[in-house]
């Protein structure tokens, strides 16, 4: 007889079941919107499969592939919605003949050689459809295939929450009122989303990457999705540069992914890591995808091009102290002149103060602290009192630091900013 899986604390259970949610979110969504054709339903549906496994898992046990529980879960809802509509021979035709509720979900794959048949990246380009707003798109992609909550996608934004939730709230409505289908587009539509869908991959591996609030630096599930979307891009669109170029910027971010952290978790310095522990295979791709954007470029490089050249300098270079500087800082330059932004000013500034020294890179900083959008961006003071220190000037050093840390939404940034803080107040003059 099969054992049947042993009941657990409900405590535990729930802290898995929300965990395994927040993984397995974006493509349960996506399942589900594939059967329905609209996003916000999806949405709904998954919150149902995740109310579902709290109730019984804690008395059934965790299955074993969690992950497909909830999918699963939230496919038979929605087959039941669709069943219970007025149009239910048509939808039921749509997403495939076979259906059942005790199979695995299967749809044949498109006949059209040009398609791709993967529900995420269906998922991505209706979310990032011309109806809605530029913001409007990446702030739904990142609800609904990252898995982020509205204050993540607001920190993330550099706006506030409630703004983050009305675009969410529209975005969903107007896509149900429009009729947008759940689809990959093919020739000019797509090139018209390509812009926003490269945009919205390149948000949700940041996150992913330095994880904006929690206890973790790393989701590396969220890295992994990005970059495999960047992957699948890249193949669809051969002569399209910046899809090479955003694929060649994530392979080359993800190889430091194993090296960005220590032992228990903490974060590991770019000047600290253990440049052995990146990712030589990742390293190689990033090299070739950034030599096909190269190739098939028409014109000067884009920001996707010019960041993934930042980041093969930095993979170039067999130790710190090698890192080509004033190519970075010439390279943050063209950024700024191409895409300006206040975060690409600050990362300026940051290799200013490597390849020229921390005055000149100081005084970028201070130009930028009047700044709206970096109100309340850690990563501001952080860099200030990172200058401030190696100008001697400790006690105002520190302050920075701790200002950060207040900022810090992040547990392990947090501690990080916090100790940079009591080394700079052990170094401070006694009675200062």
């Amino acid at each position: 007889m099969e054992q049947q899986p042993a009941p657990a604390p409900a405590g535990g259970v729930d802290t898995a079941v929300e965990t395994i949610f927040r993984i397995e979110s974006p493509r349960i969504i996506a399942s589900a919107a594939r059967i329905v054709r609209d996003v916000g339903i999806a949405e709904e549906l998954a919150q149902d499969a995740l109310v579902a496994a709290l109730e019984q898992w804690p008395r059934d046990g965790v299955p074993d592939n969690p992950g497909a529980w909830l999918t699963a879960a939230a496919k038979h809802r929605a087959i039941d919605l669709v069943r219970r509509r007025e149009n239910y021979a048509r939808k039921l035709e749509e997403v495939g003949r076979d259906l059942s509720l005790s199979a695995p979900y299967h749809v044949d794959e498109p006949a059209d050689p040009d398609d791709i048949d993967d529900d995420l990246l269906r998922l991505v380009f209706t979310a990032c459809h011309p109806v809605l707003s530029a913001e409007a798109r990446i702030a739904l992609t990142l609800r609904l295939l990252g898995g982020l909550t509205t204050s993540e996608i607001a920190r993330a934004f550099l706006v506030p929450e409630a703004t983050v939730a009305q675009r969410i709230v529209r975005a969903k409505r107007t896509l149900a009122t429009k009729g947008v289908a759940f689809e990959v587009p093919y020739g000019p539509e797509r090139e018209a989303r390509l812009g926003s869908v490269l945009e919205v991959i390149y948000l949700v591996f940041n996150e992913g990457y330095a994880a904006t609030a929690g206890d973790d630096l790393l989701r590396p599930a969220l890295c992994e999705d990005a970059l495999r979307l960047a992957r699948v891009l890249a193949e669809l669109m051969p002569k399209e540069s910046e899809v090479h170029a955003l694929a060649a910027l994530l392979e080359l971010q993800e190889s430091r992914a194993a090296a960005r952290t220590g032992p228990g978790g903490e974060p590991v310095l770019l000047k600290d890591q253990q440049r052995r522990r990146w990712n030589r295979m990742l390293i190689g791709r990033g090299f070739t995808a950034l030599g096909r954007a190269d190739a098939v470029a028409t014109g000067g490089p884009g920001p996707y091009a010019l960041q993934a050249a930042i980041a093969a300098c930095h993979a170039r270079a067999h130790t710190y102290e090698d890192t080509d500087w004033h190519q970075i800082a010439a390279l943050y330059g063209l950024l700024a002149a191409r895409a300006p932004s206040p975060v690409v000013e600050l990362n300026r500034a940051v290799a200013v103060s490597m390849a020229e020294g921390p005055e000149p890179a100081l005084e970028i900083v201070d130009a930028l602290v009047g700044e709206p959008a970096l109100r309340g961006y850690h990563l501001l003071p952080s860099v200030r009192g990172d200058l401030l220190a190696r100008l001697g000037r400790t006690e105002q050093a520190r302050a920075e630091f701790e200002r950060a840390a207040a900022l810090a939404r992040n547990e392990r940034e947090r501690e990080l900013l916090e100790e940079r803080a009591r080394e700079l107040r052990g170094r401070e003059a006694p009675g200062r």
